[in-house]
C-alpha cells in the first residue's frame, strides 16, 4: 500500500542580532548546514521547502518587520 505523510516542523529561534535580516541569515546558514550534513535523510523524508520570517518580539500573532 502506498501512503504519503505530509509533515511540518515548526520552530522559533531567538537571538540577539542587529537586524532581522541578520537573524534570518544566521538561521538560513544553520539550516543549510544541517541539510548538507544529512542530505540522505532529507531526501528520504521528501523535504521540499523550509521557510521562515523574522519578526519583533511581542507580536507573534501579528508578524511585523522593522520597517513597520
Amino acid at each position: 500500500m502506498e501512503v504519503k505523510v505530509h509533515w511540518i516542523i515548526d520552530g522559533v529561534a531567538e537571538m540577539d542580532v542587529a537586524t532581522q535580516e541578520e537573524a534570518e541569515q544566521k538561521v538560513d546558514e544553520a539550516l543549510r548546514a544541517l541539510i548538507a550534513d544529512n542530505k540522505e535523510l532529507f531526501e528520504n523524508l521528501g523535504a521540499r521547502a523550509i521557510q521562515g520570517k523574522a519578526y519583533l518580539p511581542g507580536s507573534e500573532d501579528d508578524i511585523k518587520t522593522q520597517e513597520d
